[in-house]
């Protein structure tokens, strides 16, 4: 049994930070438990926020990771609504925005990530949106529908996961849609130029229109409200509102200011963690958005040796991991990358790590031009990563073939008559 007097913090509210304090007493930690966490709802996933809740299929109580009366059941102290604002390695505690204290024995760090901003004019408009709160998605589900509703138009700066799964949406509500996107093909960061193309019919076949190669320089405005959305072309798109997803970064500012290790920003920034989720601290973790985990057991084609992942997944596995760890167990957390999309009848989930530049092959399985496919992205005819479109159970076989490191026969990883668990690992 653990010491009844330990005190174990979290900060950070998201899932990671919840399944990690479920974690603790599902493994018998007596001790403390305060999670602290800056908005006022408490722990929710993020899925939902730009998927079946900002679409209206969900109910908003459907997102919440426990019910309420859990965190009071499990004996977890919640302080909802408190800004941590610093900690304090030597005296092991953490500055609340409000100026109390709070000490603790071991501290996890689940601060997640925070969208980052349009630096043009007009942002200061009322009609312009960040998707990474259910209070954002509480706001932006009743725009999506007022836009529908009125004929009106949504611009959307940036074409990744966030900016098209808004997209699909807001078009379910019948709202107008303009993607502008810096990049030839949308989500040319993840899955590279050779599948981007399959999303741009995709939003295209619903109405959307795109603009790539195009960065907003200022959003128009009259009276507080938005009218338009210029662009480095000098184009002005009509536009009632606008959302930026244009991508989030990690808030590691209390990791930094506290002086923990944090990696490099051009390789994605993070903060630091072993193998066990450990940062420079050995009683401080990190997981979630935040962390920048090793490579392990997995991505033998791969450059580098450290990832950070933003994804649901990542959270539901990495809280209950840096909790064993804490625990004093021995963790090692080598979970690879996975994460899942859906748009209109479009259904997808992706696992491993292949950015632009990291892989030499992409080799397609299925019939892409059905949208019923699994596509693998290769270096060294090794399998860096898979996506699966409208083909499902496959997720398992796709991350044997990742952690195998294993040289793959091309023309039988193309050919659907193959059976993915028979191909050589």
């Amino acid at each position: 049994m653990v010491d009844a007097h330990q005190t174990f913090v979290i900060v950070g509210g998201g899932l990671a930070g919840a399944k990690a304090a479920e974690t603790l007493r599902a493994e018998g930690f007596t001790g403390r438990v305060i999670l602290i966490g800056d908005e006022r709802d408490h722990p929710y996933e993020r899925p939902p926020l730009s998927k079946g809740y900002l679409a209206g299929k969900e109910e908003r109580d459907s997102v919440f990771v426990h019910e309420r009366a859990w965190y009071a059941r499990a004996q977890v102290e919640l302080h909802l609504g408190q800004t941590v604002t610093s900690v304090d390695r030597d005296a092991r505690c953490v500055r609340l925005g409000d100026g109390t204290s709070v000490r603790y024995d071991k501290l996890l760090l689940a601060t997640g990530a925070e969208p980052r901003r349009l630096d043009i004019p007009g942002t200061d408009l009322a009609g312009v949106h960040h998707l990474r709160r259910l209070a954002h998605a509480d706001r932006l589900r009743q725009v999506l529908a007022a836009l529908g509703r009125d004929n009106g138009h949504l611009v959307i700066a940036g074409a990744g996961w966030i900016g098209l799964e808004v997209a699909a949406a807001a078009r379910g509500y019948g709202a107008e849609v303009t993607v502008i996107e810096s990049e030839a093909t949308p989500l040319h960061h993840v899955i590279g130029p050779e599948l981007g193309q399959l999303f741009t019919e995709l939003h295209r076949e619903h109405g959307v229109r795109f603009h790539f190669g195009a960065r907003l320089t200022e959003i128009i405005g009259q009276d507080g409200m938005v009218l338009a959305a210029r662009t480095d072309s000098g184009e002005e798109h009509p536009a009632h509102d606008v959302l930026a997803a244009i991508g989030a970064a990690p808030r590691t500012s209390l990791a930094e200011a506290a002086g923990l290790a944090l990696a490099d920003r051009a390789q994605g920034g993070g903060v630091v963690v072993d193998s066990g989720l450990r940062t420079s601290d050995p009683d401080i973790f990190a997981a979630g958005d935040a962390a920048a985990f090793p490579v392990s057991g997995w991505g033998a084609g791969l450059a580098t040796t450290r990832v950070r992942v933003e994804h649901w997944a990542n959270a539901l596995n990495g809280g209950p991991a840096a909790a064993r760890a804490m625990l004093g167990q021995d963790v090692t957390y080598d979970r690879i990358p996975y994460f899942f999309s859906d748009q209109y009848d479009l259904g997808l989930e992706y696992s491993g790590w292949a950015p632009p530049g990291s892989y030499d092959q992409v080799v397609v399985r299925g019939d892409a031009g059905k949208r019923e496919f699994v596509a693998f992205w290769l270096k060294d005819r090794r399998v860096l990563a898979g996506m699966n479109v409208n083909v499902w159970d496959v997720t398992e076989d796709i991350q044997r073939l990742i952690r195998s490191g294993a040289r793959q026969d091309l023309e039988a990883l193309a050919d659907p008559g193959v059976p993915l668990d028979s191909l050589g690992t």
